[in-house]
């Protein structure tokens, strides 16, 4: 056997799926399978159950599971502490957050760092905050960048990020004239929220204070989209203040402050605690948090 295959034994784990774990590997699903089937006769044991039209880890395969998890931490060690005596750092590292930290909080922080290493490998995985922080745990991204508060005793939290939420509109709108906005005005619009999140509760949780109800006209899973349809005056949103700064500047959305509320955000990289850092992670950690301060617009 080798790491390769150990890596995609891996994916199907964690995806539970052949096919995702071809998508992930950038392969053939029947290549995925013939790993798979070399594996288990090394090993001479079936590692997964493909009855029912599902496939999940045999009692073997989860035994097989933490030996090859062990194995490819063991080999990345081993890359990271020899590049370390040689002074030049190797390796890779991977970070997962979502779609709207990817394109608007993190693209400084990976060109300076690709700057001071560039050949130190860098790799994206594009998950939601509950996803991100199950990767970190379980090893398949070395860090995440979510919102803060977060709790887990196994994780090391390191403040990268503040702004806070304003209200966007499209140019014309009558809030765009405003040089702020109350709760009590936002209610008056059809509202397009996020459909599951910190902001979504963040939101709910200031209507339920207020006594408000606000008419939802849709929920969205994409900063991204939100602001499309806000330029198309489906409605209004809320959406962190760095998200919008292009947007603005462009005439394409106006941002109104909120000014009867402070609804801030803050955005942390977060990692195992008993993850041994190489010299580019903890500079990944460096610049991320000198790179980042609050913007304004």
């Amino acid at each position: 056997m080798d790491f390769d295959q150990l890596e995609t034994f891996l994916e199907v784990a964690r995806n539970a799926s052949f096919s995702r774990a071809a998508e992930k590997r950038f392969r053939t699903q029947p290549a995925i399978s013939s790993q798979i089937r070399s594996l288990e006769e090394e090993v001479g044991a079936r590692l997964f159950d493909r009855s029912g039209g599902k496939v999940a880890l045999t009692a073997a395969g989860k035994v097989f599971q933490k030996y090859a998890d062990e194995a490819l931490t063991a080999r990345k060690n081993i890359v990271t502490a020899l590049a370390e005596m040689e002074r030049v750092p190797r390796g890779e590292i991977v970070v997962g957050a979502n779609e709207g930290t990817f394109l608007h909080i993190l693209p400084e922080v990976f060109a300076e760092f690709k700057k001071l290493y560039p050949s130190v490998g860098v790799q994206i995985s594009r998950l939601e905050r509950a996803k991100i922080l199950e990767s970190v745990i379980d090893n398949s991204v070395d860090f995440g960048v979510v919102s803060a508060p977060v709790d887990d005793k196994r994780l090391t939290v390191v403040s990268i990020h503040r702004d806070e939420l304003v209200i966007i509109v499209p140019p014309g709108h009558p809030l765009s004239r405003m040089k702020a906005t109350e709760i009590s005005d936002v209610v008056r619009f059809p509202l397009l929220l996020p459909k599951v999140g910190r902001t979504r509760d963040t939101i709910e949780n200031l209507f339920h204070e207020r006594h408000l109800k606000p008419r939802i006209s849709m929920e969205l899973d994409s900063s991204e989209l939100l602001k499309r349809f806000v330029a198309a005056d489906v409605g209004i949103g809320f959406i962190a203040r760095s998200n919008v700064v292009e947007d603005v500047k462009a005439g394409a959305l106006v941002a109104v402050p909120l000014a009867d509320v402070s609804i801030r955000r803050e955005l942390a990289l977060v990692f195992r605690k008993d993850k041994a850092l190489s010299r580019a992670a903890l500079a990944f950690i460096e610049i991320a948090v000198k790179l980042k301060p609050a913007q304004a617009l």
